[in-house]
Order: structure tokens, then C-alpha cells, then sequence
């Protein structure tokens, strides 16, 4: 900060940054206020103990302290800590899912470390970050998932709630005293309700299929979809390298995965849309983006997509892998093999001990969903009359 001195009003007044930052205090050394990209300031004491171990408190949110406060409060923690007294105070949300995010998130290698980081800045810190963590109550809490099912829907709400409850029950095993504000009936939804059963149905694949066959690089994604019932990203990520000169892909299980297809021998008609997408120069991806990035963009291409076809209730990119499986349930592919196909992992004794890979028996369930689809897309003609074998 350029100024010669702090002042409530320029306190106030401090931008956000893409990374987090600090400004000193001119007037007391050791006195910060910190501001987060999402726009969270907090004032802290930064002393060295009597070991020479630097300590950063926090004091409280820029909202709670004027300047003067929050000053007063410094000198004492300073003088607390040189003495080796403990004087850490109370944290703030902010601090406690910063600690969080390190020894429970980033420390298991979640998968979905992103998706909580993106969920914690754009819905719960702008509301809680300065806060001190145990003022935050269950009215608290339910008063930001009515903001957030109001503004974002249930769905959003109850992903907010999953996080805060990791949070404070990680909080809650580490401090003897602390109850978690969280409390069964706070969700805002019924997972069972909200599970989708959508399949498309012929006409619907059909519709979809000659789009897809007119529509490049995500029309043969599309069709990949369709083909082998894998997940959006898994298809998405499909590397040249990562398919065999005999026609398998080699599915890679990524870290925390609980399973996947493992080897899929494919169909020609599915190496066939592969083989006719363009390849990139130092791009290594089959559905190729930018540079050397997969493609990007999936909700555009899709809403796009969509929009050139006759009317239909939506449908999501999932559903073509929930209607591949029914589709093999069609074409007579046992379930053993079907859910093996799409990665599920399969339970109980059998899970622990059948270490068979089914390479054949899934090439067959493959070969059979691809058939059924191309009976699909290519009904014979009405004329024709189907000898019995």
C-alpha cells in the first residue's frame, strides 16, 4: 500500500489479487492485513516466538476491527508470543479450511480437490472467510444454503453443505470442545429423487447419431460416448498412445480411482471415428483442444450440438453412458460383463477374489452394443423378413 498510514476507509478499499497477499501496517511492525483472491481480509500479528519460529494470528475479519482495534489486539499477541506465551486466539473459517485443504484434501489426493477449492471461493468464504470459525452456527449455515439453493440450486446447496461438514467434523476431531453446527434434515434435495433415469430412446438415438456423424471432432465424441459407455472425461482424455496397434484401448487409472474398464478391444466402427479425427502436432489427445490440451469447452459444444436437433427432453452427456448399458442389457451382454465394461467396481467376494481381466468377454459386449446401435441407426427395411436360425 502506497500510503503513509492505514485508515479504515482505505483498509476497505484493498483489491483482490489473483494470489493472496499481505499489506504492513506502517504504523506497527509485525501488524497485517491480508487479502484473499475471493476478496477476504483479515487483519494478523506476525512475530517470532522465543525459538526464533515465526507466527502469523489471526486477529479477525477487516469487517469485525477498525484499524485501532485490531492495532490494540496485535501489540498484545505480539508481546504473548515473544514471551512464549500461547496467545493463538480464535481462527478464522478461512485459516481452519486452509488447514483442512492441506492435511485432509490435498494430503488423501482427492480428485476432486479442484471442484471443493472452486466451491469454497465462489460460495463459502466470501460469506464465512473472516469469520471467526466457532461464532459460525447452524442458523449460519442455514441461512447460506438458502442463498446458495436460491441463487444456484439444491444441488449447489448440498455440495456446499458436504464441504462445510468435512470441515468442521475434521475441525471437531481435533478440538475436544467443538460441536459441528451441522445436523441431519439440512439438505436440500433427495439424492434417490435426483438420480437420473434417463435413456435416450431409438428415435432419439438416431436423431443424435446423424448429427453426430455431421458434427467433426464433438460429433465423434459423441459417438465414442455412445460406443463405449465410458465417462465424459475418460473419453475426453483418450490419448494416441494409450491405444494398441490391435485395436484396444488402454484405459490408465488415475490416482484414488476405484476402477475402470481396464483393456477395451473396440469395435471397428469405433476405431474407425477415431481413425478419421485430425491429428494435432504436438498434441497427443484424440479429441484434441488447444496446444497440447484435450478439447475443452464440452457444455458450448454440446448446447450447440443440441440446438440442431428436432425437439427432445434434455439429456445429458451421462445418459448416453446410462443408455449404453441398457443398450447391452438389450443385446443379451450379462450383467457381469456390462458393468465391468463401464468400470464399476464389482463388490463383495467377488471383487476380492476374481482377478480374470475379461478382455474377450468385454470385446464381445462391445462388438454386441455396437450392433444393436447400428440396428438402431439402420432399421431394416420393412420388407425384409428376418429368417429364424
Amino acid at each position: 500500500m502506497a500510503r503513509r498510514t492505514w485508515t479504515d476507509k482505505s483498509i476497505a478499499a484493498l483489491k483482490p489479487h489473483a494470489k493472496r497477499y499481505a499489506v504492513a501496517d506502517p504504523r506497527l511492525p509485525g501488524h497485517y492485513v491480508r487479502v484473499t483472491p475471493n476478496g477476504v481480509k483479515s487483519f494478523y500479528a506476525v512475530t517470532r516466538d522465543p525459538r526464533g519460529k515465526q507466527k502469523w494470528r489471526c486477529i479477525g475479519s477487516t469487517t469485525l476491527y477498525t484499524v485501532e482495534q485490531s492495532r490494540e489486539r496485535a501489540r498484545d499477541i505480539i508481546k504473548a508470543v515473544r514471551a512464549g506465551e500461547d496467545s493463538s486466539g480464535p481462527q478464522t473459517f478461512e485459516a481452519v479450511a486452509e488447514q483442512w485443504i492441506k492435511r485432509h484434501v490435498e494430503a488423501r489426493g482427492l480428485r476432486s480437490h479442484k471442484h471443493i477449492k472452486a466451491y469454497l471461493n465462489l460460495h463459502i468464504l466470501p460469506a464465512w472467510g473472516g469469520r471467526e470459525f466457532e461464532s459460525i452456527r447452524r442458523s449460519d449455515v442455514a441461512a447460506l444454503l438458502d442463498e446458495i439453493e436460491d441463487q444456484s440450486g439444491p444441488t449447489a446447496a448440498d455440495y456446499t453443505l458436504h464441504i462445510v461438514s468435512g470441515i468442521t467434523n475434521w475441525y471437531a476431531a481435533r478440538h475436544e470442545d467443538y460441536a459441528s453446527p451441522i445436523v441431519r434434515g439440512m439438505r436440500r434435495s433427495n439424492q434417490a429423487e435426483r438420480a437420473r433415469k434417463r435413456i435416450l430412446s431409438d428415435d432419439e438415438i438416431r436423431a443424435v447419431w446423424k448429427q453426430a456423424a455431421a458434427n467433426g471432432v464433438f460429433g465423434g465424441f459423441i459417438r465414442l460416448l455412445l460406443l463405449t459407455g465410458q465417462r465424459r472425461d475418460k473419453v475426453r482424455k483418450l490419448r494416441w498412445d494409450d491405444l494398441t496397434a490391435d485395436g484396444s484401448w488402454v484405459i490408465k487409472t488415475e490416482a484414488r480411482e476405484k476402477g475402470n474398464a481396464g483393456e477395451l478391444v473396440l469395435p471397428q466402427v469405433a476405431l474407425g471415428i477415431i481413425s478419421a479425427q485430425p491429428r494435432l502436432a504436438g498434441n497427443p489427445y484424440v479429441f484434441p483442444g488447444r496446444r497440447s490440451s484435450p478439447m475443452i469447452g464440452i457444455s458450448r459444444r454440446k448446447e450447440g450440438f443440441c440446438a440442431k436437433l428436432p425437439p427432445m427432453p434434455n439429456w445429458t452427456l451421462h445418459d448416453l453412458r446410462r443408455t449404453a448399458r441398457s443398450l447391452m442389457s438389450r443385446a443379451s451382454v450379462s450383467r457381469e460383463i456390462a458393468e465391468r465394461v463401464l468400470g464399476h467396481v464389482m463388490g463383495g467376494v467377488e471383487g476380492v477374489y476374481d482377478r480374470h481381466k475379461y478382455r474377450e468377454e468385454k470385446a464381445h459386449a462391445l462388438r454386441a452394443l455396437a450392433g444393436l446401435i447400428e440396428k438402431i441407426v439402420n432399421p431394416p427395411a420393412d420388407n425384409v423378413v428376418s429368417l429364424a436360425r
